[in-house]
């Protein structure tokens, strides 16, 4: 497959999967359980028909060793999601999420005892400062709602502080989570869409812990007014529609990064994930009119700058930069 065409995939399902579930979030800050539950009983059904063969077909990794991996993508994922209801920007989630350099770079030093380039290490302080930078903003943005009521700002921070403690949480587990798949892959063969399958099939029964709360919501959905669909020929709930849209463009996302890894080199991957990040974020700052200082851009520039430092992105294009400059 082309890789233009895997592209085209990441662009068009991660970008317009952050759109619809800012859309979510902002009638329904609570709503995180739903949408999790959504996207894993898409990928999972589709996995199960197409990959797993209604389950007939051979694992190539042992399923024991799929329990521990899904367990930790199921705490991400319900973390990440769950962490929106407690007074979280989506930009700053977008922008904290982009710190999983840091957590694999920890991880890798104090599990696996990695030794990296001091190129590798700046990257990583740079991306550590951007965040503290937006972070620190965010922070302030919160703390200034004191005018309004001293109660109220008190328990907008202390809910913001437990966002942040849970993205943190998020970060780490994610990038555990990362290293248990690279042993996984070492020992067994990388089997990506068999472990995108049972990754979303098996955590299924842990979401009747949050019955309830998705119940709840599912008729909080059903009763947002109602827009007109024309393939189906009749109207429904805008909220279902936001969520429908969500998990397939969720979907669209997650196939779109697998066919980018299997065609392209890492460092492609890293320059196609970055710049999608970034044209989400700027997205979501015009489009949904969130607050957004100078100093935020500042921090953001600083996580992106990093990011790129981190996939040697220099060393690829200073040789180019240098070839068309001796040519002229």
């Amino acid at each position: 497959m082309h890789p233009g065409f895997a592209i085209g995939l990441v662009f068009l399902g991660c970008t317009s999967n952050v759109v619809f579930l800012e859309l979510l979030v902002r009638d329904f800050p609570g709503c995180g359980n739903i949408v999790t539950f959504g996207q894993f009983l898409f990928i999972a059904l589709e996995g199960l028909i197409f990959q797993a063969h209604f389950l007939t077909k051979p694992r190539a990794i042992p399923l024991s060793n799929y329990f521990i991996m899904v367990s930790m993508f199921f705490v991400v994922s319900v973390v990440n999601n769950y962490a929106l209801n407690f007074n979280i920007p989506m930009p700053l989630h977008m922008i904290f999420r982009s710190g999983s350099l840091i957590a694999s770079m920890v991880l890798g030093i104090v599990i696996l005892k990695k030794r990296y380039a001091v190129a590798r290490y700046i990257s990583i302080a740079l991306v550590s400062l951007g965040i503290f930078i937006c972070t620190f903003m965010s922070a302030k943005q919160v703390a200034s709602h004191r005018s309004t009521s001293d109660d109220d700002s008190s328990y907008a921070f202390a809910q913001w502080l437990i966002g942040i403690g849970m993205l943190s949480f998020a970060l780490f587990m994610s990038a555990r989570m990362g290293l248990f798949q690279e042993t996984l892959y070492k020992q067994y063969g990388k089997h990506s869409k068999e472990a995108l399958f049972y990754n979303h099939f098996l955590p299924l029964p842990a979401f009747l812990l949050f019955a309830s709360d998705i119940y709840n919501h599912g008729i909080l959905f059903s009763q947002s007014k109602q827009m007109e669909i024309p393939l189906l020929g009749k109207p429904i709930p805008i909220m279902w529609f936001y969520l429908m849209m969500n998990v397939l463009t969720q979907y669209v996302c997650i196939r779109g990064v697998f066919i980018l890894t299997t065609e392209c080199t890492s460092l492609t991957v890293t320059l196609v994930v970055t710049l999608r990040k970034f044209i989400s974020l700027i997205f979501s700052i015009v489009y949904f009119k969130n607050p957004f200082t100078f100093w935020h851009w500042v921090g953001t520039s600083v996580v992106f700058v990093g990011t790129l430092t981190y996939a040697e992105v220099w060393k690829t294009f200073k040789p180019l930069l240098y070839r068309k400059i001796k040519e002229q």
